[in-house]
């Protein structure tokens, strides 16, 4: 796990505008600041991922997603509450809550409360929930180690968080809330 050092370092480089990479549930991710325009177009230029795909908000515990979940029926809260911390990932109406470079112009936005322990530290010294994609090119395999990231990005990071990853054998399950429906398993 991160020192708190190292900790700090990253929460100032998200601060900053920055973008940096940790370990999540199965692969290493790359995040930043979602209320960062700049810092998500950068993001989105390391990954060569277009805009339109959206991307997943990763939060510490419910609370963090604040607003985002008014609205939602007890049942559906209580769907996430269930399945939440851990590799479950859902897509839930953003109601305009959320920056389109978030949420890519769909109607729902990806959310997840993770178990991860130093992607939970880094949520919770930021203060709120941040981006949470994999750390890899589009097309590319995601990176299970350091170096991979490393060997990706070179420089282009403005902070690693170092650490192990969850366990996981692969990404989080990702469902939507309304319909159930799996859009990836």
């Amino acid at each position: 796990m991160a020192s708190i050092l190292q900790l700090r370092a990253a929460v100032c480089a998200l601060a900053d505008g920055g973008v940096i990479a940790c370990p999540t549930e199965a692969v290493w991710g790359l995040s930043c600041d979602p209320d960062n325009p700049e810092a998500v177009a950068r993001l989105l230029y390391l990954k060569q991922r277009p805009i339109e795909k959206g991307l997943i908000l990763v939060a510490a515990d419910m609370d963090q997603f604040g607003p985002l979940l008014e609205g939602l029926t007890e049942t559906q809260r209580s769907k996430l509450a269930l399945s939440w911390p851990g590799p479950s990932t859902w897509l839930i109406p953003h109601h305009d809550r959320v920056p389109p470079w978030i949420h890519g112009g769909n109607s729902r936005v990806a959310v997840r409360v993770s178990a991860h322990t130093g992607l939970v530290a880094l949520c919770r010294a930021w203060g709120g929930a941040l981006v949470s994609t994999s750390a890899n090119p589009a097309g590319s395999r995601p990176a299970r180690a350091q170096f991979q990231v490393q060997r990706y990005f070179r420089e282009q990071l403005d902070a690693v968080l170092p650490g192990a990853l969850g366990g996981a054998d692969r990404p989080t399950v990702i469902r939507d809330l309304l319909t159930d429906r799996v859009l990836r398993s």
